[in-house]
């Protein structure tokens, strides 16, 4: 099971290569929509793209309701919780 840490490290990673966002303005209070400018076509493609570098199996419900990077870490930690049952 990753750690939230290394789910943030795999995030901004994702955000570094996919967006080409500062690594600086990947902070945890960060709005992923206004802060960081990702739309919901960005989304899709961020989530596919820490499903296939965690192996976790994740789909677009589960961030109905993120807004912020600790938001995803979350929710890719409490699926991995759920998932590890």
């Amino acid at each position: 099971m990753q750690t939230r840490e290394t789910i943030l490290a795999t995030l901004r990673e994702a955000l570094v290569e996919l967006f080409e966002i500062e690594p600086e303005r990947i902070i945890l209070t960060a709005d992923l929509y206004t802060d960081l400018e990702i739309d919901s076509i960005d989304a899709i493609d961020l989530i596919d793209h820490i499903k296939r570098k965690t192996g976790r199996k994740l789909d677009a419900g589960d961030f109905r309701t993120v807004r912020t990077v600790q938001d995803v870490i979350e929710a890719i930690y409490q699926k991995q919780q759920s998932q590890d049952r």
